[in-house]
């Protein structure tokens, strides 16, 4: 009877469902918290981003906060999964534009979370045109950054196991979607209609992560030598 090493690491499965949650529940904080009011995006005027910013404080300050943390677990999702693809003897630059694509995505998530917290103090906003600077910075970090770094984390991961017979071929499928609907959100910055592919590379996404959670984790190495022999 063959034993492989053990690998050792956190829960793929358990850090792409917190930060799911964590992400969701920063969605759920700022309609809660704002009472109704109808949300401001950076291409709205100035007077009206610094009228929403100044009316919703506590909104933006906590979902802000949530959007932050967010950024700690699916870090450490990247690193992990990265960990995890050398671990069943991956050895390609897949792994690399991976593990870039994934420390760019939760650089992106980290940026976009603080500059936006930002807009909670009032003493940022009192200027309109200070606070719609900060709004689009805020909303490129979380949007058109994180979108392709995620694109180029789902590229790797995908195009690796494809050759490596890791991930199911449909799934494999699926995340090189999720990869090219990513990677072209960056033509958001030179066309309006290209930000509908940003919500759909992020939802798309949370679905992909704990898919290939799930399978990665449930695979084992069969081309390391065994580490040891039953007696």
């Amino acid at each position: 009877m063959k034993q492989y090493p053990r690998f050792r690491g956190p829960s793929l499965i358990l850090l792409a469902v917190v930060h799911i949650l964590i992400f969701v529940a920063n969605l759920v904080a700022v309609a809660t918290l704002r009472h109704g009011a109808p949300y401001i995006n950076p291409f709205a005027p100035a007077e009206a981003i610094k009228t929403f910013l100044t009316q919703n404080p506590n909104a933006v300050r906590i979902g802000n906060f949530l959007l932050f943390g967010s950024a700690v677990p699916f870090g450490i999702f990247a690193v992990t999964v990265v960990s995890r693809l050398r671990y069943l003897g991956i050895r390609a630059a897949g792994t690399n534009i991976a593990l870039l694509g994934g420390l760019t995505a939760t650089s992106a998530l980290i940026l976009s979370g603080l500059s936006g917290w930002i807009l909670s103090l009032p003493d940022v906003i009192s200027s309109a045109s200070v606070a719609k600077g900060i709004s689009f910075l805020s909303f490129l970090f979380g949007g058109a950054a994180y979108a392709v770094g995620f694109g180029l984390l789902a590229a790797g991961v995908s195009v690796t196991s494809y050759f490596a017979h890791t991930l199911p071929r449909w799934l494999v499928v699926f995340g090189m979607l999720v990869a090219i609907t990513g990677v072209f959100s960056w033509f958001s910055l030179v066309a309006y209609p290209a930000n509908f592919l940003i919500p759909i590379t992020r939802y798309l996404g949370f679905i992909w992560m704990v898919l290939a959670a799930i399978n990665l984790t449930r695979r084992r190495p069969v081309s390391l030598a065994p580490a040891a022999q039953a007696a």
